[in-house]
Formats: C-alpha cells, sequence, structure tokens
C-alpha cells in the first residue's frame, strides 16, 4: 500500500502510446497494490507438505479520489493548468473500458516508478453533494501482452480486394447530433479518436465548453 502523506508524487493513465492522456487532478490518500507469487503446497509421501513456488500473478492496483469541479481552488490539485471537466474524465475512462484494449497506468514517486500496462476491471464513480466534485472508486489489473498465431493464406487463391483507392472525399464540417463528444466524433470522421484534441483546437472551444456542446453546432475537421 502507498499512502500520501506529502503529494510528492503523481499518477498517469494513458492509451495508445500516450495519443490519450492525463495526469489525476487529485492524487488518492493511498494506493492498494496487489503483487503475489501464487505458490501452491503439496502433500508429498515420505516429505510432508512442499511448498511448488510459481510464476508471479498480475499486478492488482486500486484506489479511490475525486475529480474536482471546474474553478475548484484545492491547494493540492496537481497540474492546475491541465485541469478538464469532471465529466469529461468520466467520458475518457468509459471510452477506453469500450475498446476493450489496455490502457497505460505511470506511477511517479520519491522512491520507486511504476509504469505498466493495466485492463480497467472496475470503475465506479458519483457526484459529491452540492460540491460539483466527481467522485470515484477505479481498479485496475497488470495486462500481459501476448501473441497469436499467424495465418498461413493459400496464395494460390485469388486476392478480389481492389487496391484501388476510394473516390469518396472526406468531409470537411459535421453538425453534432444527441449523444456526440469530441472524441466520438472524431472516431467517427477522422478514424482516430485521440484526434479530438485538433478539433477542439480548430473550433476555438474551451475545456469549460467540452460538456456543453450544443446539438446542431457545426464543427470544422481537419484535413
Amino acid at each position: 500500500m502507498i499512502t500520501n502523506r506529502n503529494e510528492k508524487y503523481t499518477i498517469g493513465l494513458s492509451y495508445n502510446n500516450q495519443q490519450q492522456s492525463f495526469f489525476l487532478p487529485v492524487n488518492p490518500p493511498e494506493i492498494q497494490i496487489s503483487d503475489s507469487a501464487g505458490g501452491k503446497t503439496y502433500e508429498v509421501s515420505g516429505l510432508g507438505e512442499i511448498n511448488v513456488i510459481q510464476s508471479r500473478k498480475l499486478m492488482d492496483v486500486s484506489f479511490d479520489s475525486f475529480f474536482p469541479a471546474p474553478g475548484s481552488e484545492y491547494p493540492f490539485i496537481v497540474r492546475k493548468d491541465e485541469l478538464l471537466d469532471p465529466v469529461f474524465y468520466i467520458q475518457i475512462i468509459r471510452d477506453w473500458m469500450e475498446k476493450k484494449k489496455p490502457i497505460r497506468f505511470v506511477f511517479t514517486g520519491e522512491s520507486f516508478d511504476l509504469n505498466i500496462a493495466v485492463s480497467i476491471e472496475k470503475f465506479d464513480w458519483k457526484e459529491a453533494a452540492g460540491s460539483g466534485d466527481i467522485e470515484y472508486s477505479i481498479a485496475l489489473k497488470q495486462y500481459a501482452f501476448y501473441r497469436a498465431r499467424p495465418v498461413i493464406v493459400d496464395k494460390g487463391k485469388a486476392n478480389t480486394k481492389s487496391d484501388r483507392p476510394a473516390d469518396k472525399q472526406k468531409d470537411t464540417t459535421y453538425k453534432l447530433v444527441a449523444g456526440d463528444t469530441l472524441i466520438k466524433v472524431a472516431k467517427k470522421k477522422l478514424g482516430d479518436d485521440s484526434r479530438w484534441r485538433e478539433i477542439q483546437k480548430l473550433n476555438g472551444i474551451t475545456d469549460a465548453q467540452l460538456t456543453r456542446l450544443p446539438i446542431g453546432m457545426t464543427l470544422k475537421l481537419p484535413g
């Protein structure tokens, strides 16, 4: 367990080689880390009980904290210049969970650092009464990368797929509909949800406006 006594550490979450990333605006008071070897014991005739050391289990990381409301002046906020609306943090995390791909957990402290790929196993959140802050609890599990066997293609079969480039021109604008966010627009129209910041900058949208985009608003799209 890591206990936050002096705020001298930072925690960052990122996706797809940091194409999407953010630091936690408020460090949790403690971080629960579970790291075990998973040994097994057996009864052996003439020897009694023996312990067989197994491969180390995947690490579990969990913590509780909160996303501060816009305009908050808490002295312990980390990187105030990068602070986003709390609802937007929730949208990003939920979007990562829907992708069903690992993200990266980076802990930087005084005595040691931790940089591991993880999956989001659980994410619970609620609005703190009357404050506008969003309290949350998150559980992460270390992710082990693996490779599937290659598929052998029969070269005797004709390739019927055309290599001719598509003739359809890309849209230069997009009109928002209900449920849209810049992340969804970037994924739908640009094929890369990590480019939502380009859309934000191109249209002069502030961080405070991200969660209040009006339906029917026409957005310019980057090339």
